[in-house]
């Protein structure tokens, strides 16, 4: 038992020793094909990595096509060599195929997510930090990922969506700011001016109201009891409800404090009494 084990033993090993006898030169030159090509992969991906931030491309999109480029050069020079030691590559790349082939039938969801990821960052429809509303969400972009997108709305609260649900989509993007519409009824014997000129006063003194867009202010319609005031205004997405609350306070105070009146819904009633 153990002379044939020595047996093999030094079998392999002649095989192995007249190998490297043989082919000493197409081994070294391999390994040497090897450390350049990992060197000059490195290089180029580094180079191309900052050619693209040099030109303020997304980082995203530049860290994709840097690794991409590394990637293919390595695999490049993996096969230079191989065929240096003589070993045919044709079965590797059939095989690498077929595999490519299921991998892609299996992960076609996860495909067309990473292929939606790479047309928003080549496109940029919208970037981190603007305000967005797709498929019936809505909020600040956070992270833009190359398989999805992820949306803080004014709850704090993270939404994460598939980025094929976003291209072909309608899209709105109200950059950093959302609209808060709000009203007030005055009464009749008020002065409308008067009571815009309050809220105006109010909105344009509050620190998150932005004035691009300005406010916008007027008489929505006209009520049975009151004068509908309607004002509108944009703020951070992020502080849309503080905002609103804190606002409405502001000018309802300010309402008060200007001796306009907020009538309440007022019926009359008339009383026809029947002669006896």
């Amino acid at each position: 038992m153990i002379e044939q084990e020595i047996q093999q033993f030094e079998h392999y090993f002649n095989l192995i020793r007249d190998y490297l006898i043989n082919y000493s030169m197409q081994v070294v030159g391999a390994i040497v094909i090897l450390v350049v090509g990992l060197w000059l992969s490195n290089r180029l991906s580094k180079m191309v990595e900052q050619l693209m931030l040099r030109h303020k491309m997304d980082v995203t999109l530049t860290n994709f096509i840097s690794n991409v480029v590394k990637v293919l050069l390595i695999i490049m020079f993996v096969i230079i060599a191989l065929g240096k030691l003589g070993i045919s590559v044709t079965p590797f790349v059939a095989a690498i195929g077929a595999a490519s082939l299921g991998a892609g039938l299996a992960l076609q969801g996860m495909l067309s997510n990473y292929g939606s990821g790479l047309a928003i960052i080549a496109t940029r429809p919208f970037i981190v930090g603007d305000t967005i509303s797709v498929k019936g969400v809505s909020g600040l972009v956070k992270v833009i990922e190359l398989g999805h997108t992820i949306l803080v709305n004014e709850d704090q609260v993270e939404i994460t969506i598939p980025n094929k649900h976003i291209i072909g989509e309608i899209l709105h993007n109200t950059f950093k700011y959302s609209l808060v519409k709000g009203d007030i009824g005055i009464a009749y014997s008020t002065c409308p001016n008067t009571a815009i000129k309050v809220i105006n006063q109010v909105l344009c003194a509050h620190s998150n109201v932005t004035n691009n867009p300005a406010p916008q202010i007027g008489i929505e319609r006209f009520g049975d009891s009151a004068i509908i005031i309607s004002y509108r205004y944009w703020v951070p997405t992020t502080q849309i409800i503080e905002s609103k609350l804190a606002i409405n306070q502001l000018i309802y105070n300010a309402i008060k404090a200007a001796n306009i009146d907020i009538p309440f819904p007022q019926r009359v009633v008339t009383i026809n009494k029947s002669d006896d």
